[in-house]
């Protein structure tokens, strides 16, 4: 049986015969790095909590990684408490609750600067508490509001309700998030606001909610000008989060994302032009003068309609996909600038992200410098590192032993699991393409082991149900890239790359999948000769206690010195001239 994928083929044959794999990658992408702008805050978090939040005046401080192993580089340290960050008592009994005793080290550093009111930019390692970084304060400020509101005025109208939007890449993601928000409740078990997904078949709720969690495409439908909550949603929302903002801020999503900035600021531009001309009456927003509202020179939004189906899906895609869908909107890459006009603030923007790279004018992270330059940054110490809770086993194979070898890693790592009296076992093997998890997942069945299959081609309700099986069974979880970003499934405990990574980007975000809050976990990456300049930079990097990015040089990309070798079937290592030391 030979199946090939587009990007990466996989050449499985039956296993009455020698088994045999074999991985070809076109192409390898890398992480960048710049020195951050001095307005910038990157805040410390192995330093102690009252040096985290002198750090917020305004000082850049570089992140260092901490020389420590096992739990503690993931907790706060046992002084501080969500109490202790400004939080409320309620929402510090509703974490308790939840099972949260503690903030994270990444908990403990972004809650201050939420609550700060300003703009945040939140560089965090996978696993290490990020979404309920941003949603306690948020939720604690949204609950402070209303009841603030409620000793004002009994009688005040629904539509001067202040709420939060939170923008994810796909629909799984947004049901991710409110699974989490509802998880804090009351002690009468109650969930403590209202929030409500807007994307895929749920359109805009009845009930105004208090956190409504959509993707770009379906937030846009929703707000046209045409339709009344669109105003409503203009002149109530005060926080709005980008979660995974690397995504969100570049290629097939980044003109959505620009066109709702554009929206959001729009009353910021009103309040602007008030306050300059010195009038006392506040600028009424209505429909006419939404209607009228463009992108200085654009054409008008409501001209415009996108379909939910144009929506990127949480899959890779390449160039022309990308180009296909987004060729509908008129709005050029170059409006990034316009969003840069500075504005009287009346929403707080949070932008959070588990690899962000920042070196080029078009990164995600030097898009975000340039928008927000007054941002706090909240970095984690192992944003773009080696995890010390993580085990790493590289195995370099031919097409000979590359099946034999996955056979083996899934065999061993569960019995192991099983030995030291685990009730449930955990494994996710990731392929390239479909057509690798179709084949993986064969050749596993063939050699006796269950397991679970996950791409894009399957339904929203057969990820959704899947997702949920390997969350309460355990298993053999086989996937693409689909199930490496931002899925929180906890006591993964081991991750196995039958196909290696096709940039570091995505190694970062599986690898991510274990040794996640706290835990330790296992990596074993199977990788080929046409792997081994990636594998070879990547293990650089983490002897040398350095981001993975600084492997790369500055000066060329890694994906064309891997085309130059290509060429070639040496396997010399890179040189000193191609790695920053």
């Amino acid at each position: 049986m030979i199946l090939c994928g587009s990007t990466s083929t996989l050449h499985f044959y039956s296993l009455s015969t020698t088994p045999k794999l074999l991985s070809h990658f076109s192409h390898c992408s890398f992480l960048s790095t710049s020195s951050p702008f001095a307005r910038i805050c990157l805040i410390r978090l192995n330093q102690s909590y009252g040096r985290r939040i002198r750090a917020f005046s305004g000082a850049t401080v570089a992140v260092s990684v901490p020389k420590k192993t096992g739990r503690d580089t993931f907790l706060a340290e046992e002084s501080v408490s969500w109490k202790s960050l400004g939080l409320s008592d309620r929402i510090s009994q509703a974490l308790s609750n939840a099972g949260f005793d503690r903030p994270s080290l990444v908990q403990a550093a972004c809650v201050p600067s939420i609550l700060s009111r300003k703009d945040v930019v939140i560089a965090a390692e996978t696993g290490s508490g990020k979404t309920h970084g941003y949603l306690v304060p948020l939720i604690d400020k949204l609950c402070s509001a209303q009841h603030d509101g409620d000793n004002d005025s009994k009688q005040a109208s629904a539509s001067s309700r202040s709420f939060s939007v939170v923008l994810c890449p796909n629909v799984l993601l947004c049901e991710q998030v409110v699974r989490m928000a509802n998880g804090l409740s009351d002690n009468n078990g109650e969930p403590l606001l209202r929030v409500a997904a807007v994307c895929g078949r749920q359109g805009w709720p009845v009930n105004k909610p208090d956190i409504i969690v959509s993707t770009p495409v379906a937030l846009l439908n929703n707000i046209d000008p045409k339709k009344n909550h669109g105003l409503d949603f203009i002149r109530g929302v005060k926080y709005v989060v980008f979660d995974e903002a690397d995504m969100l801020l570049c290629g097939g999503f980044q003109n959505h994302v620009i066109r709702l900035i554009h929206m959001l600021r729009f009353d910021e531009k009103l309040l602007s032009r008030m306050n300059k001309s010195g009038s006392e009456n506040p600028v009424e927003l209505n429909s006419d003068s939404l209607s009228q509202f463009d992108f200085e020179g654009e054409e008008d939004i409501q001209n415009e309609s996108i379909s939910e189906s144009e929506e990127i899906s949480e899959d890779d895609v390449d160039a022309e996909d990308l180009t296909e869908k987004t060729k509908t909107l008129n709005v050029k890459k170059k409006d990034w600038r316009r969003v840069r006009k500075n504005f009287e603030r009346s929403k707080q923007y949070i932008f959070v992200a588990a690899t962000l790279p920042d070196n080029g004018k078009k990164t995600a992270g030097a898009v975000l410098k340039k928008m927000f330059p007054d941002a706090n940054w909240v970095s984690g110490n192992y944003l773009h590192y080696h995890n010390p809770r993580l085990k790493e086993k590289w195995i370099e194979v031919t097409i000979d032993t590359q099946v034999d070898a996955l056979i083996e890693a899934v065999k061993q790592f569960n019995s192991k699991a099983l030995d030291h009296g685990a009730d449930v076992s955990r494994t996710m093997v990731f392929g390239n393409t479909v057509e690798a998890v179709l084949a993986v997942a064969n050749i596993l069945q063939r050699a006796g082991i269950e397991c679970y299959r996950y791409h894009k081609d399957l339904s929203l309700e057969e990820r959704a149900e899947t997702l949920d099986d390997f969350r309460k069974k355990g298993g053999i979880f086989v996937c693409t890239d689909a199930a490496a970003r931002g899925v929180d499934i906890p006591n993964v405990s081991h991750v196995i790359q039958a196909d290696f990574a096709t940039s570091a980007v995505d190694f970062l975000h599986r690898v991510g999948r274990t040794a996640r809050a706290g835990q330790f976990g296992v990596v074993t990456s199977l990788y080929t000769e046409s792997n081994r300049d990636l594998v070879n930079a990547i293990q650089k990097a983490e002897k040398l206690g350095q981001p993975v990015e600084a492997a790369f040089s500055r000066k060329r990309s890694f994906r064309n010195k891997l085309k130059k070798r290509a060429g070639s079937n040496k396997a010399e290592d890179i040189s000193k001239t191609e790695l920053m030391v």
